[in-house]
């Protein structure tokens, strides 16, 4: 009786197992899926950083702490096409920053202060955010300046002086870029560009890599030419000057869109040593919001079209001690755009430079059982 009641039971229990299973099929199969599909994303996202260990050491820590100063600046340089050709550059004074970070596997983050009291802190934004893996990186920009530049070099005629005009404070210039750049590095399972510029690996040996990348930016530009007008003719008299009418407009805005090719290269010349160098040159298409096509034709099109583009450049430089453990070095990134419209040209500037000292701790487990 009691071997019925077991049996029984155990066949009910196995008919509603095979029920549950049949009647709901897709949650084996969707888990089945969902595993699958994590598999599929985490090898995509391990493949960004896949290395050869014979050229790079990956990072052998989770934490990591670092002190970094950083110091930004911007030259704007703007020049009249007609005959006299006049030209002037205007740049604030640099800044300086400093401050902490900390950082958790993929996660970084810190806070900077700028040394110093100045007036142009009250107007000037700047945010300049460079992500690096080993395969691809982004450069993300948000700039605004104004009230702080002053004139650091001029050409008003050919027998025009204007020393005078040098270290001139003028408040009649507002300018901003905003932009993003993507690239990708070929070369990336032996040449590490965060060994350079995130020290999150070490580059063993000397290698190089090709880059090429797309880019989209904005630029906006304000100047009162008046007030120019009117600094030019106080600080340069008795000499007569008049601004060529390539100076005499109010604002432009314009969009540039950029297609990059370039090569970089890391040198290890001794031991836990580094130095990096690379350089992009990009053909960017810019037009303005108001721009119209003129020329009829497949000619006029054309000479549009050739008129609307120009070279834009960027530059990388590192230099690095890293034994894993401690770090500390130097790095800078400079961009260069420019823009030329039927009466001026305009050439803007700017970058960052770094140097900072940090600290790894929190040794990953795959290198504790190492040791």
């Amino acid at each position: 009786m009691i071997r019925g009641m077991v049996a029984g039971r155990l066949r009910w229990m196995m008919l509603m197992a095979l029920f549950i299973v049949q009647s709901f099929p897709s949650i084996s199969h969707s888990s089945l899926m969902a595993q699958n599909e994590l598999s599929f994303f985490r090898r995509i996202v391990r493949g960004f950083d896949r290395l050869d260990e014979r050229y790079i050491e990956p990072q052998h820590y989770v934490f990591t702490v670092m002190v970094q100063t950083t110091y930004t600046y911007d030259y704007y340089t703007l020049r009249s096409r007609g005959d006299t050709q006049q030209s002037v550059s205007f740049a604030p004074d640099g800044s300086w920053k400093i401050g902490p970070y900390i950082g958790w596997k993929w996660v970084f983050g810190g806070y900077t202060f700028t040394l110093g009291h100045s007036s142009m802190n009250k107007t000037k934004t700047e945010l300049d955010l460079s992500l690096y893996s080993s395969q691809v990186g982004i450069d993300l920009f948000y700039r605004r300046t104004g009230c702080d530049y002053k004139l650091r070099d001029s050409h008003l005629g050919k027998d025009i002086d204007t020393h005078n005009l040098e270290g001139v404070s003028f408040d009649g210039v507002r300018a901003g870029v905003t932009g993003v750049n993507v690239y990708y590095i070929f070369n990336h399972g032996k040449f590490s560009y965060p060994a350079a510029f995130a020290q999150s690996t070490c580059q063993k040996k000397s290698c190089g890599s090709w880059l090429a990348g797309a880019g989209y930016t904005k630029n906006t530009l304000e100047l009162d030419h008046e007030q120019l007008q009117e600094l030019a003719s106080e600080r340069l008299a008795p000499q007569v000057v008049k601004l060529d009418s390539g100076l005499m407009f109010n604002s432009v805005s314009y969009h540039d869109i950029t297609l990059s090719g370039g090569y970089a290269y890391n040198w290890v010349f001794a031991r836990n040593w580094l130095f990096s160098a690379s350089g992009q040159v990009g053909l960017a298409y810019k037009y303005s919001s108001g721009d119209r096509w003129e020329g009829s034709g497949v000619a006029g099109m054309t000479s549009r079209l050739i008129s609307r583009v120009n070279f834009d450049m960027l530059g990388r430089f590192g230099l690095v001690y890293n034994n894993t453990r401690w770090y500390a070095g130097m790095s800078a990134i400079v961009h260069s755009f420019n823009y030329r419209k039927g009466r001026f040209v305009a050439n803007n500037t700017f970058g960052s430079m770094n140097a900072y000292v940090g600290y790894n701790f929190g040794l990953k487990k795959k290198y504790k059982e190492k040791k």
